[in-house]
């Protein structure tokens, strides 16, 4: 599984990166957590508001920090 945090480096984007981080381990997901920062590669996935995540080169959610909830939904072990 391919789980990209795409964002600038801001507060949020940075929250978001360590939840998904802390919610793939603790499922003991097999999944490799990537960090995106070039916004031409962001735009790339029309996403134009940050942070976002996208799984498996779904945008599952953009523009605010996802709830550990939705995180587990997305990895769905």
């Amino acid at each position: 599984m391919e789980i990209k945090v795409l964002g600038p480096g801001c507060a949020k984007c940075q929250q978001a990166e360590k939840l998904v981080k802390e919610t793939v381990a603790e499922m003991g997901a097999d999944a490799n957590v990537e960090k995106v920062t070039d916004m031409m590669q962001i735009a790339g996935y029309g996403v134009f508001s940050t942070p976002a995540v996208v799984v498996d080169g779904v945008v599952k959610c953009a523009g605010k920090v996802p709830k550990k909830e939705e995180i587990k939904q997305w990895i769905g072990k």
